[in-house]
């Protein structure tokens, strides 16, 4: 039987950023991945041979896309369009900054108005005329009315007359616009904070994939759970390999492939792994240990789910570039029964063992698994029954 491969895994206390290296058994061609540094957009390998940047990440490890868009015909139309989504994507204080211009600067717009309606009245030269709005006589006086009559503070002191029906169109028209800017911030900050990012982060990969045996069969898989304590409905599990083949003209063209996936259908009561079986139809199927060294491929798996105390439909997504998929590696078991409950114990969540591995791709593992069944096979048989079928 072949040399059975020992692969030396990442360290399981710090298994994110790192990825497999290879006992001294193994082939000295294959080269031996010291350090791996992990960036937000590309991943740089050190070598025994030296540093090199590889391929930027198509998905970035928190999901998000490595994507910037370029002379989008009509941007800034389309992000106006659709202002309210608009300001569900920006950030909280981006949001807060325009909020608070919008308030300021309405009430300056209307007190700019009662200000000219007061030196139209006269009221800022004769104390004595009937004015339009009282106790208004100077612009601090009518921003100070515009404010507390948009925030219906009401202090007492000014105040609306039926001298000047301008006026009172005004102040009927302030008012309206005033409970649509309440009514839109308070919609945006809702959905802000039930925002399907938020519940996205409480759901989690494993930092790495394994590749491993299962019932015979080469197999790759990852794991996924969700850390909160209200489970998830009803999930879906799928994995796509992305490829980039790069042109001298400075032409990519990225290829997509889907992996079939065994029971992508999960009820996420308690984390669970994954699974890929390596088989003919699988774009993995001639990818052996050196080859996948080789490879630069990225496999961007997603969970799509819906939450149980929303019911709103989110969605985890995350990749995994060769480095981070250890060979002849399996997770931990992390789920422990006791008499009234199971527990589920997230320090393991991450962590691997080795277990013996061939460096063999799965194609070449199947011909040597088909080739040893008849060898096997005839030693069962006895000499009796050999002579019996001479």
């Amino acid at each position: 039987m072949d040399e059975l491969v020992q692969m030396r895994g990442a360290d399981t206390s710090s298994q994110q950023g790192r990825g497999t290296e290879q006992d001294s058994s193994m082939n000295s061609s294959t080269a031996q991945y010291s350090n791996i540094q992990h960036c937000n957009n590309d991943l740089s390998v050190c070598t025994d041979d030296g540093c090199y940047s590889k391929k930027r990440r198509y998905v970035r490890k928190d999901g998000s896309c490595n994507m910037v868009f370029r002379h989008v015909p009509g941007e800034w139309l389309l992000y106006v369009t659709d202002i309210f989504t608009t300001l569900v994507e920006i950030r909280w204080r981006v949001m807060f900054l325009t909020f608070a211009l919008s308030y300021i600067l309405s009430w300056l717009f209307f007190g700019i108005l009662f200000w000219i309606i007061a030196l139209a009245n006269g009221d800022v030269k004769d104390p004595t005329n009937e004015p339009c709005v009282y106790e208004v006589r100077s612009f601090t006086a009518a921003f100070l009315f515009s404010l507390e009559t948009q925030t219906t503070i009401g202090y007492g002191a000014r105040g609306m007359s039926e001298n000047c029906m301008l006026a009172i169109i005004i102040v009927t028209i302030q008012d309206v616009i005033s409970v649509f800017i309440d009514t839109f911030i308070i919609g945006i900050v809702i959905a802000k904070m039930a925002s399907a990012r938020k519940r996205a982060q409480t759901v989690g990969f494993s930092n790495a994939a394994v590749i491993n045996l299962r019932n015979g069969h080469l197999c790759m898989s990852w794991r996924v759970g969700d850390f909160r304590r209200n489970h998830i409905v009803e999930g879906t599990a799928h994995a796509q390999l992305v490829q980039q083949t790069a042109h001298m003209t400075g032409k990519v063209d990225i290829s997509y492939h889907d992996l079939e996936i065994q029971n992508n259908h999960i009820i996420l009561a308690t984390p669970a792994t994954i699974v890929h079986i390596i088989g003919p139809s699988s774009p993995m199927y001639k990818i052996s240990l050196q080859d996948l060294r080789r490879d630069s491929f990225e496999l961007v798996v997603s969970f799509t789910y819906t939450d149980d105390c929303t019911g709103i439909l989110h969605q985890t997504r995350t990749s995994y570039t060769p480095n981070e998929i250890l060979w002849g590696q399996q997770f931990q078991e992390m789920l422990r029964v006791n008499r009234k409950h199971y527990r589920v114990d997230y320090a393991l969540f991450h962590q691997t063992i080795k277990v013996p591995l061939l460096e063999i791709s799965a194609e070449e593992h199947e011909l040597k698994k088909h080739s040893a069944c008849p060898q096997h096979e005839l030693q069962n048989v006895s000499p009796s029954e050999v002579s019996q079928e001479l």
